[in-house]
C-alpha cells in the first residue's frame, strides 16, 4: 500500500503493512519509541533521541482540532535547572536557544504527519516568520508547545504547514508561522 489507509474511526492507521494505534496524547516512553523508529514503523516519522528530543509528553493531538479545525498537537517540556543546554548558553546567563524551540515545533509537525499515516522520513523544511518574545529560563517551571495545522498535502509529496507557539509559564514566548516538514520516501522504499 502506497498511500496511508485511515480507518473511519481514525483510531488506527496502516502504511506498507505496519499498523499504527492512533492515541489522543503520547507519553515520554511513547516518543522514545518514536525516536527509536518503532511507532510509526521502519522508514517513517521519527523523533529525535535526547538529548535533542524536546518534548516530554504530547497530551492533545487531533486530526480535527486547533485553530482551524485542520489539526493539532499540543505538548509539554519540564523545565529543569539542569537542562543539557543551560550549562553553556551562557555561561552566568542561562537561557534555552530560540532554535531549540523552534526545532521542538518542527519535531511535532513531523510527528503530527506520522500520526496521520504518512509515509517517510520527516525533514523540516522551513519557516515563515519567527517571534522571539520572551525567553525561557532555568526557573520556569514548564514549556507548552502548540502546533495549529494549516495545510496538509499528502499525495507523492507529503507536507504539513502550520502556525506553532511555545508557552512557559502562562506567557507566549516564541511564535512561528508557516511552519514546514516534509516526509521524504527513499526511491528505493517507493
Amino acid at each position: 500500500m502506497s498511500c496511508a489507509a485511515v480507518c473511519c474511526d481514525s483510531t488506527w492507521a496502516v502504511k506498507r503493512g505496519f499498523v499504527t494505534i492512533r492515541k489522543g496524547s503520547y507519553s515520554y516512553e511513547d516518543l522514545l519509541q518514536c525516536a527509536h523508529g518503532e511507532l510509526f514503523g521502519p522508514g517513517n516519522a521519527q523523533l529525535p533521541l535526547p538529548p535533542m528530543l524536546m518534548v516530554d509528553r504530547i497530551t492533545r493531538i487531533s486530526a480535527e482540532g486547533g485553530e482551524r479545525g485542520k489539526g493539532e498537537v499540543v505538548a509539554e517540556l519540564d523545565i529543569k535547572p539542569d537542562l543539557w543546554f543551560f550549562e553553556g548558553h551562557f555561561e552566568n546567563d542561562p537561557v534555552m536557544p530560540g532554535c531549540l524551540g523552534l526545532d521542538a515545533l518542527w519535531q511535532l509537525l513531523g510527528f503530527f504527519l506520522g500520526w496521520l499515516g504518512a509515509p517517510g522520513r520527516g525533514r523540516a523544511l522551513g519557516v515563515g516568520e519567527v517571534k522571539l518574545m520572551g525567553q525561557i529560563f532555568p526557573t520556569a517551571k514548564k514549556a507548552i508547545y502548540k502546533v495549529n495545522l494549516k495545510r496538509v498535502i499528502m499525495r507523492k509529496l507529503v507536507l504539513g504547514i502550520a502556525d506553532g507557539m511555545i508557552e512557559v509559564d502562562g506567557e507566549t514566548v516564541y511564535e512561528a508561522k508557516d511552519l514546514k516538514v516534509g516526509l521524504f520516501t527513499p526511491p528505493e522504499a517507493a
